[in-house]
C-alpha cells in the first residue's frame, strides 16, 4: 500500500493505493465502520472482487482505474445519491481529457459512454458512522487501457478513443488525479447552488432523451419515451397511454440509439 495525496485546489486529499484488493467500496466501509470519515481515496491496481450496480461483477484489469471516494456528510440519503451524477461529471471531464468530447454523452443515470461503449461504472454505499453522520463510499471504475469483452451491453476504452494529438492513455495514478479535481469542483458547484444547474448541464449531455427507451426495473419492465430528468434525478419516461412515470432506480436501454452505436 502506498500513501500519497492529490491537490485539488481546495484541499489536499489523501490516497491509499493497493496495489491489489478485494474491492476499494469493501475497504471503504470497513474504514467507515472503523470511524474513518475522509475524505480518503483508496485505488487498486487490480480488484478480486470488484462490484457493480445490482451485485454485478465489476472487472478490473491492471491498467483500468478503480477508486473509492470515501466522504462524510449531513445531507439525508435522498439528497447524497444525487452525488453519482457529481461522479458522473468527473468522469466526463477525465473522458474529454483524452477522447474527443463529441464522442463523450451520459446515459441515465450515471453511465459514461464513448461512442456507444460503457466507458465506467459508478456504485454508491452508505451508512451511518457512530456520530450519526451518513457516510458515502463512492466507487468509480474506468476503463483507461482496454474493456472487458463478457459483458452484456458493448463497452469501450479511453485506448480506442484518443485524441489524435494523446500518445497513450492515462495511467491509474494520473487519471485519478484528473478525476479527483473535477470531482471536487463539480460537488462545490451541488453544494453551493443544489442539484438544479447541474441537472441541466446533464441534460445537455445525455444520450437518449426524446428516444424510445425500456426501462427494467426489480419487478416490471416499462416501455415509453425518455422525456427527461426530475428535480431529483429521476428519469421521466412518457408510457404509452401518455401518463408520465418516474423512474428511480433501475437499468435503461435505447434500442434505437444502440442499434446505431451512438449511445
Amino acid at each position: 500500500m502506498i500513501l500519497y495525496g492529490i491537490e485539488t485546489g481546495l484541499e489536499t486529499v489523501p490516497v491509499l493505493a493497493f496495489d491489489e484488493i478485494d474491492s476499494t467500496n469493501a475497504e471503504a466501509r470497513r474504514r467507515a465502520e472503523a470511524g474513518e470519515t475522509g475524505p480518503l481515496w483508496i485505488s487498486a491496481g487490480v480488484q478480486t472482487a470488484g462490484r457493480g450496480r445490482r451485485g454485478r461483477r465489476w472487472d478490473t484489469s491492471r491498467g483500468n482505474l478503480a477508486a473509492t471516494l470515501l466522504i462524510a456528510t449531513d445531507a439525508g440519503p435522498a439528497e447524497a445519491a444525487q452525488l453519482s451524477f457529481v461522479a458522473a461529471f468527473a468522469i466526463r471531464a477525465l473522458a474529454e481529457h483524452y477522447a474527443p468530447a463529441s464522442l463523450v454523452r451520459f446515459k441515465w443515470p450515471n453511465d459514461v459512454m464513448v461512442d456507444g461503449g460503457k466507458l465506467s461504472g459508478i456504485l454508491i454505499e452508505s451508512g451511518r458512522n457512530a456520530a450519526g453522520m451518513l457516510w458515502l463510499a463512492i466507487g468509480m471504475g474506468v476503463n483507461l487501457a482496454h474493456a472487458p469483452q463478457d459483458v452484456d451491453r458493448p463497452a469501450t476504452s479511453l485506448a480506442a478513443h484518443l485524441k489524435a494529438d494523446v500518445p497513450a492513455p492515462p495511467g491509474p495514478a494520473e487519471a485519478l488525479t484528473i478525476l479527483s479535481q473535477a470531482f471536487v469542483s463539480h460537488a462545490a458547484v451541488w453544494t453551493r447552488a443544489g442539484f438544479a444547474p447541474l441537472r441541466d448541464e446533464w441534460l445537455k449531455g445525455a444520450g437518449g432523451i426524446g428516444q424510445p427507451c425500456v426501462a427494467r426495473l426489480d419487478r416490471e419492465t416499462v416501455e415509453g419515451v425518455a422525456e427527461g430528468m426530475d428535480g431529483d434525478g429521476a428519469l421521466l419516461l412518457r408510457l404509452p397511454d401518455r401518463s408520465l412515470r418516474r423512474i428511480s432506480a433501475g437499468d435503461v436501454f435505447f434500442p434505437a440509439l444502440h442499434s446505431l452505436g451512438v449511445a
